[in-house]
């Protein structure tokens, strides 16, 4: 789940740590969790059976997922027919070809789904999990553009750190800066250190209560981790400056010469997105997570398959 889902209930900030002491902080946490992963995994006792009880669960099970099936496509079919809500304010961006309006992003397509990518100005790299997110873009991109479709990531921080951070992870989608622009404040994807401390701050079309300075605490970790603090040492910032940015996907149309927002999603909405869940959702022991278990690509200790 993502570490901004995890902390929906409140977000402290450790007082006068350093990004360096937090993140061997919560390396050493990390290890130890890993550590208590294996032993619980070694003693696990999960129940087995005949072929014969196998199937008789699976038949079961099948009729359920026949169930979420359908109702997945009806969820899909009220999607679509939210009304359209026209877009008169002018965004600018700053892309590889230069500066864009909004309905250049749609590159000569009629429809544009934008990833909001968590980038702020004063991050030093990419958010690791919106990157695990992205990882999956060059797939699948280029089947939604032979269907009428643009996927693009948008975010704030300026175009020449964008670029520098796409060659690094080996990405080729369209990835366009927003800066100087309104576009994030009014998708409510970013947001001013006065709305984080007022409690002015509307994400996931819910109110946050101000932000609290105190300690790292259970408000903001799953179970006693730190899932958003690691994941703020990994961008180079501290806990509060990176959650003024936060990770969603909307949708635009552009019909007749005019843009029209159509969908918006944000946090747990996001999960049917990141390409690695619904296969972990499938795997033995399902996403057996217990905090950030995942990096940036390039950054596991052994490239592409890992054993433990």
């Amino acid at each position: 789940m993502c570490p901004l889902c995890l902390a929906a209930s409140g977000l402290y900030v450790a007082g006068g740590l350093s990004v360096g002491a937090v993140t061997t902080f919560l390396a050493a946490r990390a290890q130890a969790t890993r550590t208590d992963r294996i032993k619980e995994r070694k003693m696990s006792d999960h129940k087995t059976g005949t072929r014969e009880e196998w199937l008789a669960a699976r038949l079961e099970l099948l009729e359920a997922e026949k169930e979420l099936t359908r109702r997945s496509d009806e969820l899909a079919r009220r999607r679509q027919e939210l009304p359209w809500v026209r877009i008169d304010k002018e965004y600018r961006f700053e892309t590889d070809e230069g500066s864009a309006s909004l309905s250049d992003l749609f590159r000569g397509r009629s429809q544009l789904l934008v990833y909001h990518f968590m980038f702020g100005p004063d991050y030093t790299a990419g958010c690791a999990t919106c990157s695990t997110i992205a990882d999956g873009f060059n797939g699948f991109g280029v089947h939604l553009a032979n269907h009428d479709v643009t996927l693009s990531a948008v975010s704030r921080a300026p175009l020449a750190k964008l670029q520098a951070y796409r060659q690094r992870m080996g990405w080729t989608f369209p990835w366009a800066s927003s800066s100087g622009s309104d576009y994030n404040r009014d998708f409510s994807v970013s947001f001013t250190e006065q709305q984080q401390r007022e409690g002015g701050i509307e994400y996931n079309y819910h109110r946050e209560p101000p932000w609290t300075a105190s300690g790292i605490g259970d408000a903001l970790t799953k179970r006693g981790e730190d899932p958003v603090a690691e994941n703020a040492a990994m961008t180079g910032t501290d806990v509060a400056t990176y959650t003024r940015e936060r990770p969603g996907m909307s949708a635009f149309v552009l019909e007749d010469g005019v843009v029209y927002h159509t969908y918006s999603t944000y946090a747990r909405g996001l999960d049917s997105l990141w390409g690695m869940y619904p296969w972990l959702d499938r795997a033995p022991r399902g996403r057996n997570e217990t905090g950030i278990w995942w990096r940036r690509h390039d950054e596991y200790a052994n490239q592409g398959t890992r054993t433990r």
